[in-house]
């Protein structure tokens, strides 16, 4: 059979053009599995910051429960959570059996919380046995599931942060991967600066800071002028309105002391 001419096979586009980001999502743990008290805790969250979480696409993560609840409580909790105003989109990776809910509730696993959230059971879980000899220690084995660590050496000359020099804009995202990040200038309402390490500002914060991205509880926020719509370090947030006011155009730190996002004015 005679090959076809280059010239006469057809030339087909693609539809839609799919890519892999950064996209910030909210992740929900449940801690009780009490649907009307989860709904009634995320409404008050939306009208607090009705610009930040308002049709907020939000991870539900069972990992924090006993057992994993039925299809018929979990459909309750996601109804409940969308008429308190925001969008489940996922579930948390979990256990077989979590599968097997996000199958019957037609939902996507994402698996990006596990390594923070896995149960300290989980986490002493004995590495799969070596086959060759000269295999490292169990000291110096990845533990199983877990990111790589952020405190492993940096390459030669040290890992420099990733500096954003002009401003970030309404609807823009910038994201420093296992590294600080360093705004030379502001960071606009609507703007959103994350960073697996800390979070340095030489301008006005007016959009959304997060540190510590990948669950690094040490990394820390700095502004030269706060008027921040949000700010996290390893998952624990505060919006402006919980925010005494006598810090708001300050020169601010924030930090995590015992599970406590602090914020103070810098001296």
């Amino acid at each position: 059979m005679a090959a076809t001419p280059s010239s006469q096979i057809p030339n087909y586009e693609l539809a839609g053009e799919l890519k892999i980001g950064q996209v910030g999502i909210a992740n929900l743990r449940v801690r009780t599995l009490d649907v009307a008290q989860l709904a009634q805790e995320m409404r008050e969250r939306v009208a607090r910051a009705p610009k930040l979480f308002a049709r907020a696409a939000v991870i539900v993560d069972f990992g924090g429960l006993a057992a994993t609840p039925d299809a018929a409580t979990a459909r309750a909790l996601l109804e409940g959570l969308k008429d308190a105003g925001v969008l489940p989109v996922a579930l948390a990776y979990g256990s077989s059996d979590n599968e097997k809910l996000a199958v019957e509730l037609g939902l996507p696993l994402l698996a990006k919380f596990r390594a923070q959230y896995e149960s300290s059971a989980e986490a002493a879980a004995p590495a799969p046995a070596p086959q060759a000899a000269s295999a490292p220690s169990p000291q110096a084995a990845p533990e199983p599931a877990a990111p790589p660590p952020r405190s492993a050496a940096p390459a030669p000359g040290g890992e420099p942060g990733m500096i954003q020099a002009t401003p970030v804009r309404s609807g823009q995202q910038i994201y420093a991967d296992n590294r600080d990040l360093t705004v030379l200038t502001t960071v606009g309402a609507g703007a959103e600066v994350i960073a697996d390490g800390s979070v340095h500002i030489y301008g006005a914060l007016r959009g959304r800071a997060l540190a510590g991205a990948q669950g690094n509880e040490k990394a820390r926020i700095f502004c030269r002028e706060f008027h921040a719509e949000l700010v996290a370090v390893a998952g624990h947030y505060k919006v402006l309105d919980e925010i005494p006011k006598d810090l708001h155009g300050k020169a601010v730190q924030v930090w995590l002391e015992k599970e406590e996002l602090k914020i103070a004015a810098l001296q």
